[in-house]
């Protein structure tokens, strides 16, 4: 569906988007698992083995950002080797 926006401009809905236009869109995926603060020098004075203790517990939830927009939460777990994140809830945005 085309439709023209009062400036004239027109917008194309995702409606008429083919899935392979949709499958060239690249989104940049990043898991957090917990922040904090601290000074520079605390930063700079850090070696190898240093542990930088985060604001989350083990039973808190990751939150999952997309192109640095939060869209959902979700836990960690290992697989053959390999670490995964299972999406508990979707996040939803009012307005």
């Amino acid at each position: 569906m085309l439709t023209e926006s009062a400036r004239g401009a027109r917008i194309i809905s995702l409606e008429t988007l083919s899935m392979s236009t949709l499958d060239n869109i690249e989104v940049d995926i990043t898991v957090e698992l917990g922040a904090t603060t601290m000074p520079i020098h605390h930063l700079l004075r850090m070696g190898r083995g240093a542990v930088i203790e985060l604001d989350a517990t083990e039973h808190d939830p990751l939150k999952i950002y997309a192109n640095n927009t939060l869209i959902a939460k979700g836990e960690v777990s290992v697989e053959e080797g390999h670490l995964r994140v299972l999406v508990t809830d979707k996040v939803l945005r009012l307005g």
